[in-house]
């Protein structure tokens, strides 16, 4: 048996963190499906930026586009979604084989949007309906500003895959409002059933106080946050809110390991996937990350609903002067502002490319 596949009977989906049109083309996203237990997939801006500006295999599309009358954000967004159909429709038997728990893709509002309420709400409804494929998530972040946002898009009826979000309190908030959206559909007559998976990003952490720790906690700080943040999980679910909500149809809100590539050269590459392996959630692996872990890695114990030490070891960053508090709401601004720079590269290099290949 595969280490992929391990994990994958266990209960836990693999997504790779990756989406590129060579990856489609050639047959490598299919490979991923049939021999690594691959499930779904995620993007974001910095993804779409790589592939488009690394190959020519966007070249063809963009210049139609632009010749059509498509420029910036609206050609990029058809762009991406030529790429996140496909894959969509790749993982379908698996949407349909699990009745929509699994099977995803997942599109991005633009990040320039993070602070915009109402501009969040009306990207996600356009962007829903431009996809049109019903295993398509809309990716919101967690900010404040996301937050009512992600709530309005839930009571709509869109699939909201919540991202940037880094601790217990960044989770809660987003389960609110993602309980608040189905409460107020079913409160509407609406059917409950919104699907909807919370990103918690791990790797960022342990980056973030790299040189501010001793060398016995070095990449510990995440996962002992992942902990903290999976028991808070499982005892909302416990609870007789949710528990009311499920009764009457409502799905669970997934939890999804983001950003688990490791960034200590150090550290094993399947450091954080083998610390995270936990039924009914999502692991989203790069593709180093998941050929690494496939050929190499282990799974050696499940998570522990309780949080296992995660208390201990926090309490040790505390008296390292780590303040984990403004530790999260930091990683959180500059998750935003990488994605905005992201953002801004990529329409820059749509803008280049399309008036050069308008002479060619």
């Amino acid at each position: 048996m595969s280490n992929t596949k391990t994990l994958h009977d266990l209960g836990q989906s693999l997504w790779l963190d990756n989406i590129t049109r060579e990856i489609l083309d050639n047959g490598t996203l299919r490979r991923y499906v049939e021999h690594f237990s691959i499930t779904g997939l995620t993007s974001n801006p910095t993804i779409f930026d790589e592939a488009i500006g690394k190959t020519s295999a966007y070249d063809k599309g963009i210049r139609q586009k632009a010749q059509a009358g498509l420029s910036g954000e609206n050609l990029f967004v058809e762009l991406a979604l030529e790429d996140l159909r496909r894959a969509a429709d790749l993982f379908r038997p698996e949407f349909e084989r699990t009745q929509g728990i699994d099977g995803w893709v997942s599109m991005e509002v633009s990040p320039l949007l993070a602070n915009d309420t109402r501009g969040t709400i009306d990207a996600a409804l356009r962007i829903h309906k431009q996809a049109n494929r019903p295993n398509l998530y809309i990716k919101i972040p967690g900010t404040a500003a996301g937050v009512p946002a992600i709530e309005s898009a839930i009571f709509a009826g869109v699939p909201v895959n919540v991202t940037l979000l880094f601790s217990r309190e960044h989770y809660l908030s987003v389960a609110e409002a993602y309980m608040r959206g189905i409460e107020r559909r079913i409160a509407a007559g609406l059917d409950p059933r919104v699907n909807s998976v919370a990103s918690v990003f791990v790797s960022r952490w342990d980056r973030a106080v790299a040189d501010k720790i001793p060398p016995e906690l070095a990449n510990r700080l995440g996962i002992a946050i992942m902990q903290r943040t999976y028991r808070a999980h499982c005892d909302l679910i416990a609870a007789k809110r949710w528990q009311d909500l499920q009764a009457k149809g409502a799905r669970k809100q997934r939890m999804l390991w983001a950003s688990t590539g490791t960034k200590d050269p150090r550290a094993p590459v399947g450091l954080y996937v083998e610390a995270l392996a936990a039924p009914d959630t999502i692991d989203t692996m790069p593709e180093k990350t998941l050929l690494a872990f496939a050929d190499k890695g282990s799974v050696k114990a499940v998570m522990a609903k309780d949080g296992g030490d995660a208390e201990q070891v926090l309490s040790r960053f505390a008296q390292a002067g780590i303040d984990i508090d403004a530790l999260a709401a930091r990683l959180q601004v500059e998750g935003a502002a990488s994605f905005v720079k992201s953002w801004t590269e990529l329409m820059q290099r749509i803008k280049d490319k399309s008036a050069a290949l308008a002479t060619t």
